[in-house]
């Protein structure tokens, strides 16, 4: 596993740059899913406007005005809060803290704030100097759907962000009220649908005060939020963040992540070898107990596995993998690992980050090669909403969540959500189908 860009570049070319160890691969992924979203979505707002289903909003500027107040007091705030934290893990982090953990915590560099703030007040007035005109002038100027992805990639990132953590703390309602503070600025704990749920009301609003058309706009998202959910789950894969599914009892592993076929009782011998793990969460490190994870059960018999043999002509980490080095530190210690993470699994799972990977690329995949002739609006969205809430109902069956009851039924957040989006997807496509059944006759251009 690569929890940050440390171990990547000591696996990859043998050096060990600390410097690295603050960037964090999951983070990176989900960045990287969001410039993909960004790039997949510009090129179909552009292919609409060609079609004639977006027009530009004129909207009046004034140019040649110096930098406001406003403007200045802006950029500085923006300069202390990057430079407080992130030159801060180089100036004041101490050793025995991760940048994680130094970054979601109080602690930062006064020093560097004000030295940022500054250096972008600077720049900023800088910029606006070098435009400014002895009259300033009022200029029309055409705004494109394409020219405003990056206000709504933006706004996706920021509400995401919050819905999620808010989903997530949600669903661990008791640790969060026992907790608030550290449940909040934990750097880990995010639930995926509420993340898409905020970031699209959001959009939403945003797109219908820009005079953005909605039908068209989230048939041109529908590819955009698939690949970047395929890329964001490499990041949870990469870093071994959780997100795992239950473990695969037809194999066995040991402490260096060697798998191997489970014989007779190896499975059931295996959990009792490491039984205040999976009853108590706890593992022995230099002869001290530590607390690892959350996931225990109440026996062993209570903990949720099942039997799958992967096909001879595929390799067995494809269905059963151990995590060693996650990010969570979850597991048991692995021997001769003297770094921070140093954990691994005592039982392989199913890496389910890795199955949603690959079949969410396909689904992309195959939206992207039938996206022009699907015409009827909406009938896009409505695909993606079946597509992705099929594909998640279906992974939840292999992952470890929190059970509710739900009128009568047993259903963890996901799953209720995910068949939301089920039932929602297919009314979106029966409406479409009905509404516009001549999609065919629409005046659309080449």
């Amino acid at each position: 596993m690569y929890p940050n860009l440390y171990y990547v570049f000591k696996d990859l070319f043998g050096v060990e740059w600390k410097s690295l160890s603050f960037l964090n691969t999951f983070g990176l992924m989900v960045a990287l899913g969001f410039l993909v979203a960004a790039w997949v979505l510009s090129i179909e707002l552009k292919r609409k406007e060609k079609q004639g289903l977006f027009l530009p909003r004129e909207e009046i500027i004034t140019v040649g005005n110096p930098a406001s107040f406003f403007e200045l007091l802006t950029n500085g705030i923006i300069g202390f809060i990057f430079g407080y934290k992130f030159l801060g893990i180089f100036l004041t982090k101490a050793d025995d803290i991760s940048p994680q953990e130094y970054i979601f915590s109080k602690q930062g560099s006064i020093q560097g704030g004000i030295a940022l703030a500054l250096v972008l007040i600077f720049i900023k007035w800088w910029e606006k100097n070098k435009q400014k005109l002895k009259t300033p002038e009022h200029r029309t100027i055409r705004i494109w759907p394409h020219d405003r992805v990056g206000d709504i990639i933006i706004l996706g990132l920021i509400f995401g962000i919050l819905g999620a953590k808010l989903f997530d703390n949600l669903e661990h309602w008791d640790d969060f009220w026992a907790h608030p503070i550290e449940r909040l600025f934990s750097q880990s704990g995010l639930a995926f649908y509420g993340g898409l749920i905020m970031a699209s009301i959001a959009i939403c609003w945003y797109s219908y005060t820009k005079g953005i058309r909605l039908k068209y706009l989230v048939d041109a998202a529908a590819p955009a939020l698939m690949i970047a959910y395929a890329i964001g789950r490499i990041g949870c894969q990469i870093s071994g963040d959780g997100d795992w599914g239950i473990y695969n009892s037809a194999y066995v592993s040991d402490n260096t992540g060697k798998v191997v076929l489970a014989k007779g009782d190896d499975f059931k011998n295996n959990l009792k070898n490491n039984e205040t793990y999976y009853l108590q969460g706890m593992v022995n490190d230099a002869a001290k107990a530590i607390y690892v994870t959350d996931r225990v059960y109440p026996t062993l018999d209570q903990v949720p596995h099942y039997p799958f043999v992967a096909p001879s002509f595929l390799p067995a980490w494809l269905f059963a993998y151990s995590y060693p080095q996650n990010v969570n530190k979850d597991g048991i210690i692995m021997p001769g690992i003297t770094d921070e993470h140093n954990h691994i699994l005592p039982q392989p799972v199913f890496p389910t980050p890795l199955f949603e990977t690959i079949i969410c690329s396909f689904f992309f995949l195959i939206m992207w090669l039938k996206r022009s002739s699907i015409k009827a609006p909406m009938l896009m969205f409505g695909i993606y909403l079946t597509i992705n809430g099929a594909e998640r109902l279906l992974i939840e069956r292999l992952r470890v969540n929190r059970f509710y009851e739900i009128m009568g039924f047993q259903s963890t957040q996901a799953q209720f959500i995910a068949l939301c989006l089920m039932i929602g997807g297919i009314s979106l496509m029966v409406y479409s189908k009905l509404k516009y059944s001549n999609a065919d006759n629409l005046n659309f251009k080449s």
